[in-house]
């Protein structure tokens, strides 16, 4: 048993809260995630483009109100935020059980839209906040293995429940969602220190804080352009998620099946390597531990589109997994170790909106593009968006390493002495 304590003791108690909970939400969600859409597809009467319009309000929503969920989570703390995001998030899964008409649907997507927005800002901060500069992306890389447990076992039963019933994938996602909040409300401490979040009120002695700093966009250029280089892989994900299964469609006739093995590869995947493989990472720049994500991850779009056949697929997977393995620590860390202390929160928000912005125009993009030019070609323009993206982005991590090493290296002022 010394070995489980050594492991458990390794990490702070936020940290294992977190883990469970996203291995429980993550389970429940994966049983119902990968065939939303196929949903949305069944309820528009067959309606592609509508159904991808829907889907593409949750993330829409994210990009307005993470604009504010960052300064949120930065000035009154990331508990609050987390609890209000996972409460909004499991009364909208909730509502998709009872929901009929095309407005109730875009309404929930819309709400979901929001609490997941509220959530991911504070959560990463919080990381940040507990977590040495040295473990942080071995513990994101946890946190992705946990994310991933779910991921593993989660789409096949939801096959299974998909076909029985959808009702009860909503409502067991629902669920988690709340349990996940009241162990938050539980065990998890707030992590932003007191004077922080009463940033701009007064004091005891009536004396009033220092106004909120604001961020202004243009003095974190590095900032903004590792986030429009990071589009190219959010959009590779939004078409798994919605064209894949399309694409799939049209060459297998067990696609469902076919799909939600994918999905289960790639959880067990990572389950097995993740911790391992970004302690090996570690060995390395970020820059190039990066750019090789980007480039395996340009190989997939190819295997995506041309595998003829399903072992192929298989070998598309695994190297996509080896991408997002490689991709997903390095990159948050990369932005934890060049956020100001004062924007932690607003850093992980900018930088999250690649995200909504994919989410939000990837699938009606990607349905025009596979109604006229076919997955094939279309997963192949992603491919090669991917590969030039990650040459970029390259440049831009080792720039913000480079940035975030000097300012560590400058001496703090000495304070004048006090007589």
């Amino acid at each position: 048993m010394l070995w489980l304590h050594t492991i458990i003791s390794r990490y702070d108690t936020t940290i294992w809260i977190r883990v469970i909970g996203t291995i429980l939400t993550t389970f429940a969600g994966f049983m119902l995630r990968p065939f939303l859409a196929f949903y949305l597809y069944d309820r528009m009467d067959g309606n592609l483009l509508i159904a991808a319009m829907i889907t593409s309000l949750q993330p829409l929503t994210s990009i307005i109100s993470s604009l504010y969920a960052g300064g949120l989570a930065d000035r009154y703390g990331r508990k609050p935020l987390m609890v209000a995001a996972l409460l909004i998030e499991s009364i909208s899964m909730a509502g998709y059980i009872w929901a009929e008409s095309l407005l109730a649907f875009a309404s929930l997507t819309i709400l979901n839209g929001i609490g997941a927005s509220l959530f991911w800002p504070a959560a990463s901060a919080q990381v940040t906040d507990v977590v040495p500069e040295e473990k942080r992306s071995e513990v994101f890389a946890l946190l992705h293995t946990a994310l991933n447990l779910g991921a593993a076992a989660g789409p096949l039963i939801g096959v299974t429940l998909y076909k029985i019933n959808p009702a009860i994938a909503f409502g067991i996602c629902s669920a988690a969602l709340f349990i996940y909040c009241l162990l938050i409300l539980w065990k998890v401490p707030e992590t932003l220190p007191i004077e922080k979040r009463q940033n701009g009120r007064p004091t005891e002695d009536g004396k009033t804080r220092t106004a909120e700093p604001k961020l202004r966009i243009r003095e974190h250029q590095t900032l903004l352009w590792m986030t429009l280089a990071a589009i190219p892989v959010s959009l590779l994900y939004s078409q798994v998620e919605i064209i894949l299964p399309q694409h799939l469609r049209t060459r297998f006739d067990d696609f469902l099946t076919v799909f939600a093995t994918l999905l289960t590869i790639n959880g067990i995947l990572v389950v097995c390597c993740q911790i391992a493989i970004a302690k090996f990472a570690e060995r390395f720049s970020p820059g190039r531990v990066i750019l090789l994500a980007y480039l395996l991850l340009g190989c997939v779009g190819f295997g995506y589109g041309w595998a003829p056949a399903f072992w192929l697929l298989v070998v598309s997977e695994a190297i996509f997994t080896i991408g997002e393995m490689l991709y997903g620590p390095q990159i948050q860390k990369a932005i934890s170790v060049m956020a100001p202390e004062e924007f932690r929160g607003r850093y992980f928000s900018v930088f999250g909106a690649n995200w909504g912005v994919t989410g939000t125009l990837g699938p009606s993009t990607g349905a025009v593009a596979f109604r006229n030019i076919g997955g094939a070609y279309w997963f192949s323009i992603i491919g090669v968006l991917l590969i030039i993206a990650g040459l970029f982005q390259y440049r831009l991590v080792n720039k913000a390493t480079r940035q975030a090493q000097a300012a560590s290296a400058e001496p703090e002022p000495i304070s004048p002495a006090v007589s």
